[in-house]
């Protein structure tokens, strides 16, 4: 909104369409004395297909007691994750790898849905975001 004061920027992860007044939702939101309906149901309505995934949102609440939020798609290394079946990264990415490899569709596929979540266009270089995030959990991309 057009320069108004600032007093909160949170950021929280809520699954799609499911945001509810219980915690971490209401409780975050009541401490600023901002009505969380008016955060919860377009955020809900915004997200509601979505699918079963948890998404970042990113909230800016004002002085006089109204909010604007943006909100991101799932995280990149959950889409990893999930595309490998796997329930964590390696602890020691450099020197144990996981056994599963992330192929080249399956990145392009990861990158063309996250995409919409960066400032750019290029496919290819989204990719190369996602190839990088893939390394740092010791997955190796094929």
């Amino acid at each position: 909104m057009a320069n108004k004061p600032v007093k909160a920027n949170l950021k929280m992860k809520i699954p799609a369409g499911k945001a509810t007044a219980a915690p971490p939702v209401g409780s975050t939101l009541g401490q600023h004395g901002v009505n969380m309906m008016d955060f919860i149901n377009p955020f809900n309505e915004q997200t509601k297909d979505q699918g079963n995934v948890t998404i970042t949102a990113h909230i800016t609440i004002y002085q006089d007691r109204t909010m604007d939020f943006r909100w991101v798609g799932q995280p990149t290394d959950d889409m990893i994750r999930g595309k490998l079946g796997i329930q964590k990264g390696s602890g020691k990415p450099n020197s144990e790898k996981i056994a599963k490899k992330l192929s080249q569709s399956d990145l392009r596929q990861i990158a063309e849905t996250k995409a919409k979540d960066t400032n750019t266009d290029d496919i290819e270089a989204v990719m190369k975001q996602v190839a990088g995030t893939a390394r740092s959990m010791g997955v190796e991309v094929g």
